[in-house]
């Protein structure tokens, strides 16, 4: 009788604990929950764990619509619903038997916010290191139609499927944590567009691009190192994968627009490598989500005094250069009329953000009469000792507003370069040196720390430059 009471009180606590297992209830991952903004008229990818092969629906409030699937051996689900165009608030409900709901779900776009300390730094500023303005626009912050959502710091060496985190609203309070280039581009799309935006903001100070591409974009770049999958007492941010990991691989197929990206500081000594990682971590992301080529912005890093030793931030600027005319639907915001020669994170923010808005206003949403493409060297003649520059995207012409043009420099065969004088022209830009007969080459604000004094006449900077190949003198 006794062990008959033994065997019975086994098979209940085997079958206590298996049906907690059976019986899980619904559970998202964290990008899904109250105040979440999803992206407008489209499929958007709705996911996460239930009860192990249960039927799983999704009602949304704005159709009156139920989407369903099955839950996988293992628990996990995935299926898409279709969106209206911009509004809210709405609710979203999902169920496998027991419901949860989702309040205060806005719809419009949706913009991922990435990179290094620069993407990081709140509205508030870090310590000794201001934003400019921001305790005015904290001030003015509180508006129903931005939603913000800021990604923990974590890092793994295996793919993760959930974050830690939350949708917040848009007041004072949070504005003041939040980084201060994803909030200012956010609210120039807002005021252009009218429309909802959400800004998930996962960024790490002082990290490298490597760890922000997943093993699959890795193994495309041989010099990167993968690590071994064993553990460790403490693993570094900056280890190849472990970003993308931690901080990307669980949004992977969220609803997004698309991605502005500020980091290449870390990467200042890897120029040439450079030039491949940032279009290949762009393809990489853009192969995982699965949603066609969606728009991807980055800031070019700006001018700073990074001491004697190591290579010139020039050459990681001409890299990213490069990199913005590598793939479709990307682009380049230039910054090198506010750079700081003692502090690294420029104080304004605001700047840069506008303009990474402007790309997205000119080349995502299409809106005619915006421009957000600086002018680009386009052809160099010389003709007795005189140059003469033509740029793209100039179409209104070039200007200095008002200054003398100072960083200028032109090279013989000798590859010595000096000051060149310069002259803004109906066609471009005229420069002369008389300690340079015969001109072969040509360099703007081609140095670690330079204020650009060449712009569009919509004050949009023209980027530091080289017309040589020449290799760089560390």
């Amino acid at each position: 009788m006794k062990r008959s009471t033994n065997f019975l009180a086994a098979f209940l606590l085997v079958l206590a604990l298996s049906s907690g297992q059976l019986f899980a209830e619904i559970k998202l991952p964290a990008i899904f929950c109250d105040n979440m903004v999803l992206q407008q008229q489209t499929e958007v990818a709705i996911f996460g764990m239930a009860t192990i092969n249960a039927s799983v629906s999704v009602t949304t409030s704005w159709n009156h619509k139920s989407y369903s699937t099955k839950a996988s051996g293992t628990g996990s689900w995935k299926l898409k619903v279709t969106t209206p165009t911009a509004g809210g608030p709405y609710e979203v409900s999902v169920s496998d038997g027991k419901s949860l709901k989702l309040k205060n779900v806005l719809i419009g776009e949706v913009w991922i916010c990435s990179g290094q300390s620069n993407m990081e730094m709140p509205m508030k500023g870090f310590r000794n290191q201001p934003i400019t303005g921001s305790a005015e626009a904290i001030s003015f912050s509180s508006n129903p139609n931005i939603h913000l959502f800021t990604v923990k710091k974590a890092s793994s060496l295996d793919p993760l499927n959930d974050f830690e985190g939350s949708w917040s609203l848009c007041e004072p309070e949070n504005v003041s944590e939040f980084s201060a280039t994803a909030y200012f581009f956010g609210l120039m799309l807002n005021k252009a567009l009218h429309v909802p935006i959400g800004l998930i903001n996962t960024s790490w100070g002082g990290t490298r691009i490597e760890p922000w591409i997943s093993e699959s974009g890795s193994k495309n770049f041989a010099w990167v190192k993968l690590p071994e999958k064993k553990p460790v007492e403490k693993l570094s941010p900056q280890t190849p994968t472990v970003l993308f990991n931690g901080m990307i691989n669980p949004m992977v197929g969220y609803g997004v627009r698309g991605a502005i990206w500020y980091q290449g500081e870390s990467n200042r000594n890897e120029a040439a490598e450079y030039a491949k990682l940032m279009p290949g971590l762009i393809e990489n992301w853009r192969a995982l989500w699965g949603i066609g080529d969606f728009s991807f912005y980055f800031m070019q890093i700006a001018p700073f005094d990074y001491g004697p030793t190591g290579l010139s931030s020039a050459y990681l600027r001409e890299a990213q250069l490069k990199a913005s005319i590598a793939l479709k639907n990307t682009g380049m915001a230039c910054i090198m009329d506010v750079g700081e020669k003692d502090c690294i994170h420029p104080a304004h923010k605001e700047t840069g953000s506008n303009r990474l808005a402007l790309l997205a206003l000119e080349q995502t949403y299409g809106i005619k009469g915006v421009n957000g493409q600086s002018p680009v060297l386009k052809d160099m003649k010389v003709s007795e000792g005189v140059v003469r520059l033509t740029f793209d995207h100039a179409p209104n012409g070039l200007t200095s507003f008002g200054k003398e043009l100072s960083c200028f420099e032109v090279a013989g065969a000798n590859k010595r370069f000096f000051p060149a004088k310069a002259f803004i022209t109906g066609s471009g830009v005229t420069l002369i040196s008389t300690s340079v007969n015969e001109p072969v080459a040509v360099r703007y604000a081609f140095q670690d720390f330079v204020v650009g004094d060449l712009f569009g006449t919509d004050g949009l900077p023209v980027s530091s430059f080289r017309t040589d190949d020449w290799e760089p003198l560390k």
